[in-house]
C-alpha cells in the first residue's frame, strides 16, 4: 500500500492506494515545513480517520510539499511523518518537483506552479534545474492565490474596490481594517489567510475589475518567472499546475500568447497524475 501527498501552503491532498486502486483519500491544511511545526502537523494527522486507519498499512509514502526545498526541511518533515507512519518508507520532495512529475512524468519540459504559491523551473525528466525564484509570499509568489488575496485586501483597505465588490466582500467575510491587519501581522499562517480569498475571484470571474487583477497578476508571473526559463530552454513544452492556473486557464493562455508562449497542458490538481505515476 502506498500514499501520495501533494501539499501547497494552503491545502494538502492525500491519496492512499493498493494495487493501483485508491482505497482512501482526504485533504487537510497545507503543511509547509517553514510554517508548520511537528506538533501542529501531528495534531492534523490525528484528526483524519482515513490516515489513522491506514497508518500501519502504508509501506511507501511520496510527499511533495511547498517549503521542502532544503535537506534540513525535508529531514524535518520526514522525521515528523515517521512518528505517525511508523512502518512506511517516506520520500520527501518539494511541490515543484511533484508538479513536474505530474505534468511531465519522465519527459523534459518547463513546469510552472500557480497555486497557493508560485514557481517555475526546467525539468530534464529526472531533476529540476535550480533557480532563484521561490521567495515566498512576502517577497514573491506573483500570480498565486495568496498574491491575489493581497491585491484584493489592499484594494479593499484603500477603498479602491468597486462598490458592488466592496459590498459583496463585506457581506461574505465580515472583515474590517483592524481584523485584517491583525490576521496578517499578528496571527500565524498569514499565507493561508491571504489564499482564503481565492474563492472571491472565482465567484466574480466575470467582473471587469477581477479580470484586470487576474491579468496583471499573470503578466507579473510571466515576465518574472516564465520568460527567463523559456529563454534558457526554448522549444520546450510548457506545463502549468495549480488551482489558479486551472480555474483561470483561459486568461493565463491569453497572457502567455501575448509573449509568443503556448501552454501544452494545465493541471489543476496534480495529485491524480502523481498517484498514477507512483502506483505504476
Amino acid at each position: 500500500m502506498i500514499a501520495v501527498v501533494y501539499s501547497g501552503s494552503k491545502t494538502a491532498f492525500w491519496k492512499i492506494a493498493k494495487d493501483g486502486k485508491t482505497v482512501a483519500e482526504c485533504s487537510m491544511p497545507g503543511f509547509n515545513p517553514c510554517f508548520v511545526d511537528q506538533k501542529a502537523l501531528l495534531q492534523m494527522l490525528n484528526k483524519k480517520s482515513a490516515l489513522i486507519n491506514y497508518a500501519e498499512s502504508i509501506k511507501k509514502m511520496y510527499v511533495f510539499a511547498a517549503g521542502a526545498n532544503s535537506e534540513q526541511r525535508k529531514n524535518e518533515l520526514t522525521e515528523t511523518l515517521s512518528l505517525f507512519f511508523k512502518k512506511s518508507k517516506i520520500f520527501v520532495k518539494d511541490d515543484l518537483y511533484g508538479a513536474a512529475v505530474s505534468a511531465c512524468y519522465t519527459n523534459h519540459g518547463v513546469i510552472g506552479i500557480l497555486g497557493s504559491g508560485a514557481n517555475c523551473a526546467y525539468f530534464d525528466g529526472k531533476n529540476l534545474e535550480e533557480n532563484n525564484f521561490g521567495l515566498g509570499f512576502i517577497l514573491g509568489d506573483e500570480g498565486s492565490s495568496n498574491y491575489l488575496g493581497k491585491i484584493l485586501l489592499k484594494n479593499f483597505l484603500t477603498e479602491s474596490l468597486p462598490l458592488d465588490l466592496r459590498n459583496q466582500f463585506e457581506l461574505k467575510y465580515g472583515l474590517d481594517r483592524p481584523l485584517i491587519l491583525e490576521r496578517i501581522y499578528k496571527k500565524p499562517l498569514a499565507q493561508q489567510f491571504l489564499s482564503s480569498f481565492f474563492d472571491f475571484f472565482i465567484e466574480n470571474r466575470s467582473h471587469l475589475f477581477i479580470q484586470k487583477c487576474i491579468d496583471e497578476a499573470f503578466e507579473s508571473y510571466v515576465t518574472i518567472y516564465l520568460l527567463p526559463i523559456v529563454k534558457l530552454h526554448p522549444d520546450q513544452e510548457i506545463h502549468f499546475v495549480g488551482i489558479v492556473a486551472g480555474h483561470f486557464q483561459d486568461r493565463l493562455r491569453a497572457i502567455t500568447s501575448k509573449y509568443g508562449v503556448e501552454i501544452t497542458t494545465i493541471t489543476k490538481e496534480p495529485i491524480y497524475n502523481l498517484l498514477n505515476y507512483y502506483s505504476n
